[in-house]
C-alpha cells in the first residue's frame, strides 16, 4: 500500500500556552522545542505569537538560533497579524522564517471584528504577502473561524479561498476555532475544499469543546487534508486542542493508508515533562499518558490476562514507553496479588495470599490508597498477626492534641471479654496511650513490657497518604521482642502494634 504521508504541526508552545495559567519561560520553550523535534519527531512546531512581549522575543530568539545551527528553522512557525508589517518586523528580528498569518475565515468576523469589505482585507492581506516574500519569509494562512464560516458563509470562504490560491502561500490552514464541528461537517467542509483545490495543502486545526477533536482530526484525514495541529496534553484555550497522544495511537491502529514521522514511545515521557513545567495536570484517565489507562483494577482483569491476554487490547502500554500495572483495591483479587508479587519477586501460599487480599480489601474499603510498594508491609502485619492468639483488643480510643495543653488520650480496652476505661495525660498522642493503657495493667497488677525503640517508615517512593509502618521494639523480663503496625495515620499504626504486644506478653 502507497501511504499518504500527513504532516504533524505541534502546536503546544502557541496554541497550547492559551491554557489559563500557563506560561512557559524561554528556557523551557527551548528544552520543548529540541525534544518535540529531535526525539518525539514532529514534522513542524508553532512556538509563539508574534509582538506578545519581550520574553516572547527571546524565546523565540533562542529557538530560532538553536533550530538554523541543526537545519530545523524551516520547521519553526509563528503567529503572525495583519498588521501593516509590524510582526514581519517582529520576526525579522528574532531570526524566524515561518509565520503562521491569523486572517478572518468567516464573514461574520471580518464584518463584526474588523469592519472591512472582503475586498479590503484580501487587499491587505496581499500586502502583507508580498513583503513576506520579499523577506524571505515563508508563509502559511490561518482563516480564524473557519468552521462557522462554511456553516454560515461559505461563498465567502470559497472567494477567499480562490484569492489566497493565488497567492505566495504555502499551506492554508483550516482551524475549527470555537470547537462547533461534527465529525460529518468536517469529513463534508474538508472534502469540498480539497476536491475544489487538489493542488493546495490544507492543514486541520480542531479544538475540543464538545470532547469530538479526535473524531474530527479523523475525518479530516478521510476527507484528504494534508496536516494536523496538535497538542501536548490537549492543552489549549477552553477545552484544549487535538491532543497528539491519542491522535497518533488513532492513525497508527486505525489509519493503516497514512503514514506519519512521530515516535510513540516518546509520547509518555514529553507529556510528563509538559506536565512538569506548566503544573497542568494529566487527568488519571487521559488516555494513553493518564496514570490508569494502563491499570487494571478488578480482579477478574488480571486474571484473564494469565489466561491467554483476555483483556488486552493493541494499545501495549510498551508503545509509548509504560508498563501495565495492577491496581490494589477494595476490587483487588488473587491475580491482581499474584502480579504485583511477582514483580517483586515474593512467593506466598494459597491461605496466605487469602488473607494479604482480605486486608487490602479492608484497607480499600477505608479509601486508603494501597500501592505495590504497601505489599511487604501488608505481608508482614499479616503473618506477624498469624504468631499469636488475640485474646486483647483496644475497643477505642480518643486522641487529643491542643496548643498550650499536654496531649491525652482515653482509652478502652477489652481483656479476655472483660471491658476496661482509663484517661491519662503524656508529652504526646501515644504516650499519653501509653499511660492510660498502663493504668488499665496495673489495675490487674500487671506490668507492661518497656518500649526500648520505636521506627516509622514508609515504602520507598511513596507518598504523604500511603501506608505507614510502625515498628516497636519491647523489653519483657530481660527478653526483647518486635511488632509492627500497619496504617495510614502513624499513631494508629502505632496503636496497632501495641495491640500486638498486649496479646504476646
Amino acid at each position: 500500500m502507497n501511504k499518504r504521508k500527513i504532516e504533524i504541526m505541534d502546536t503546544t508552545l502557541r496554541d497550547g500556552e492559551q491554557t489559563s495559567g500557563v506560561s512557559f519561560t524561554a528556557a523551557e520553550k527551548l528544552n520543548l522545542a529540541r525534544l518535540l523535534i529531535d526525539e518525539l519527531k514532529v514534522d513542524r512546531i508553532e512556538i509563539a505569537s508574534a509582538r506578545v512581549s519581550e520574553g516572547e522575543f527571546k524565546s523565540v530568539e533562542q529557538i530560532a538560533s538553536w533550530a538554523k545551527s541543526a537545519g530545523y528553522l524551516d520547521r519553526i512557525e509563528i503567529l503572525t497579524f495583519v498588521d501593516n508589517g509590524l510582526s514581519l518586523k517582529w520576526m525579522k528580528k528574532t531570526g524566524a522564517k515561518v509565520q503562521n498569518l491569523l486572517t478572518k475565515g468567516s464573514l461574520n468576523h471580518l464584518t463584526y471584528q474588523l469592519k472591512k469589505t472582503p475586498e479590503e482585507h484580501f487587499e491587505d492581506i496581499a500586502n502583507v504577502l508580498a513583503e513576506a516574500k520579499k523577506q524571505g519569509i515563508t508563509t502559511n494562512v490561518y482563516l480564524e473561524d473557519w468552521s462557522n464560516g462554511m456553516r454560515n458563509s461559505p461563498d465567502y470562504v470559497f472567494q477567499y479561498l480562490d484569492f489566497l490560491t493565488t497567492q505566495p502561500v504555502k499551506r492554508i490552514l483550516l482551524p475549527d476555532t470555537l470547537g462547533i464541528l461534527t465529525h460529518s461537517e468536517t469529513f463534508d467542509f474538508i472534502s469540498q475544499i480539497v476536491t475544489r483545490y487538489p493542488d493546495t495543502h490544507f492543514d486541520f486545526h480542531g479544538h475540543n469543546d464538545y470532547d469530538l477533536s479526535v473524531a474530527n482530526v479523523m475525518e479530516a484525514l478521510r476527507a484528504g487534508c494534508h496536516g494536523l495541529h496538535l497538542t501536548i496534553n490537549g492543552m489549549g484555550e477552553r477545552a484544549g486542542n487535538a491532543p497528539l497522544a491519542s491522535v497518533v495511537a488513532v492513525i497508527n491502529d486505525f489509519m493503516p493508508e497514512i503514514e506519519i514521522n512521530v515516535q510513540e514511545s516518546s509520547l509518555f515521557k514529553v507529556s510528563k515533562i509538559v506536565s512538569t513545567f506548566t503544573g497542568f495536570g494529566i487527568p488519571a484517565n487521559k488516555p494513553i499518558v493518564g496514570d490508569n489507562v494502563f491499570t487494571q483494577t478488578a480482579g477478574i482483569h488480571a486474571d484473564g490476562d494469565n489466561k491467554k491476554n483476555l483483556y488486552f487490547n493493541d494499545l501495549l502500554p510498551e508503545r509509548f514507553g509504560r508498563k501495565r500495572k495492577y491496581a490494589l483495591g477494595k476490587t483487588s483479587g488473587k491475580a491482581n496479588i499474584q502480579k504485583n508479587l511477582q514483580e517483586l519477586g515474593l512467593t506466598l501460599n494459597d491461605v496466605e495470599i487469602k488473607k494479604v487480599t482480605q486486608r487490602i480489601i479492608e484497607l480499600g474499603d477505608k479509601k486508603e490508597k494501597v500501592t505495590k510498594e504497601d505489599l511487604p508491609y501488608i505481608i508482614s502485619d499479616v503473618l506477624d498477626t498469624e504468631s499469636y492468639q488475640q485474646k486483647t483488643f483496644v475497643k477505642s480510643y480518643v486522641l487529643t492534641h491542643s496548643k498550650g495543653l499536654k496531649p491525652s488520650t482515653t482509652v478502652a480496652v477489652e481483656i479476655e471479654g472483660q471491658s476496661y476505661e482509663e484517661n491519662a495525660q503524656g508529652d504526646g498522642q501515644f504516650d499519653a496511650f501509653m499511660n492510660a493503657l498502663r493504668k488499665v495493667y496495673k489495675s490487674k497488677k500487671i506490668d507492661l513490657p518497656v518500649l526500648t525503640d520505636y521506627a516509622v517508615r514508609i515504602p520507598p517512593g511513596s507518598n504523604s497518604d500511603a501506608l505507614c509502618e510502625t515498628i516497636i521494639t519491647w523489653q519483657d523480663k530481660e527478653k526483647d521482642f518486635i511488632t509492627r503496625g500497619l496504617d495510614s495515620d502513624q499513631t494508629v499504626s502505632a496503636i496497632k502494634a501495641t495491640e500486638k504486644m498486649l496479646n504476646i506478653i
